[in-house]
């Protein structure tokens, strides 16, 4: 079975799924519906999302305002350092921020639930990204946090210039940001 470890925020769970390795290589199940719901997991999905980028690009925070996505994410090549921002006002832990590593090598997955903001920064040479989420991408309620945010203050472990998109150069504030509530 997997191994379900709860994080610093409530909600935001690490997932080790079960590896068979061997000499040919190694399989493991990155989503079964009904061994997710035994784990209490009860999840569905509508988009499936696949990200490539090299390294020092940091994505995010993404986030949508209407219809929030919750988003299962790991990272099949490559590794990463994996972000969820809690944006909902009303909890407890709204404003604080968990970090984890994600990689090919670990197979960890991070479910991260609705009224979140997601990012990554890429820590190899480059690092495929597929998560699954649980809306449909919406334009109109895209909204972005900027990703060093001195009010957030993520320990981002970026030793070079990350690369950033303009989109999330100029990402809003935390303190400005359109957020959950």
């Amino acid at each position: 079975m997997m191994e379900i470890t709860p994080t610093a925020l409530p909600g935001v769970l690490l997932i080790k799924p079960q590896v068979w390795s061997d000499a040919r290589g190694f399989f493991l199940e990155s989503w079964n519906e009904k061994k997710f719901e035994l784990a209490g997991l009860d999840l569905h999905f509508r988009q499936d999302n696949h990200s490539r980028s090299v390294r020092n690009v940091v994505r995010g925070l993404h986030y949508q305002l209407v219809r929030p996505q919750g988003k299962l994410v790991r990272c099949t090549h490559g590794v990463v350092f994996d972000v969820a921002v809690d944006l909902r006002r009303s909890a407890a832990t709204f404003g604080r921020w968990v970090g984890v590593e994600l990689s090919e090598f670990n197979q960890h997955m991070l479910w991260i639930p609705p009224g979140f903001a997601h990012g990554f920064l890429v820590l190899s040479d480059a690092a495929d990204v597929h998560y699954k989420a649980s809306e449909l991408y919406d334009a109109a309620s895209d909204r972005a946090v900027l990703w060093n945010d001195a009010d957030l203050a993520i320990d981002w472990p970026v030793s070079d210039a990350p690369i950033v998109s303009d989109k999330d150069a100029h990402a809003a504030h935390f303190a400005d940001a359109d957020l959950i509530d």
